[in-house]
């Protein structure tokens, strides 16, 4: 029996990737799975309905262009993510680092937190997930912005 798609969810997944310009996302319901991600090589549709293999993009003469400017800028000082405090995000959305618009960020630079304090909210698929502080010590940094997009173990904040 031939399986039907939920159309609306699928186009509803692809808004979700351009507003939070996040590169794939997937969803399971009962038995049907759906992925929508962004790749370089598009999917075609065999003239049996069937999908076909992804056909392969023709090299872009621009495409060293990002590494030529990634070598002009100055090295980092360290590596945000391999610092031992470090507090990456545990899901794929969008963060929020206060609890309503207009009011105080729940942590900021110097604040001294508690373990299980909640130190951002983080929406995915219309959840708000608040994300405690897995550990005691002082924020010695907050690495993102309110309202943006974050991915799977980002560095959000650096508690020291």
């Amino acid at each position: 029996m031939p399986q039907t798609f939920d159309y609306e969810l699928i186009r509803q997944l692809a808004n979700i990737l351009d507003e939070t310009n996040l590169t794939e996302i997937e969803v399971e319901q009962e038995k049907l799975k759906i992925r929508v991600a962004r790749t370089a090589a598009p999917v075609t549709i065999s003239q049996g309905g069937g999908w076909a293999a992804p056909t392969a993009m023709p090299a872009v003469a621009a495409a060293p262009a990002p590494a030529a400017a990634a070598s002009v800028e100055a090295p980092k000082a360290s590596d945000p993510a391999a610092n031992p405090g470090a507090v990456p995000s545990p899901m794929v959305g969008t963060v929020y680092i206060a609890p309503e618009p207009g009011s105080r960020s729940f942590v900021e630079v110097g604040d001294v937190v508690k373990e299980g304090q909640t130190v951002m909210i983080i929406e995915a698929m219309k959840h708000l997930n608040h994300i405690p502080a897995p550990r005691a010590g002082r924020v010695t940094a907050v690495l993102v912005e309110n309202g943006q997009p974050v991915e799977f173990g980002e560095p959000l904040l650096i508690i020291e």
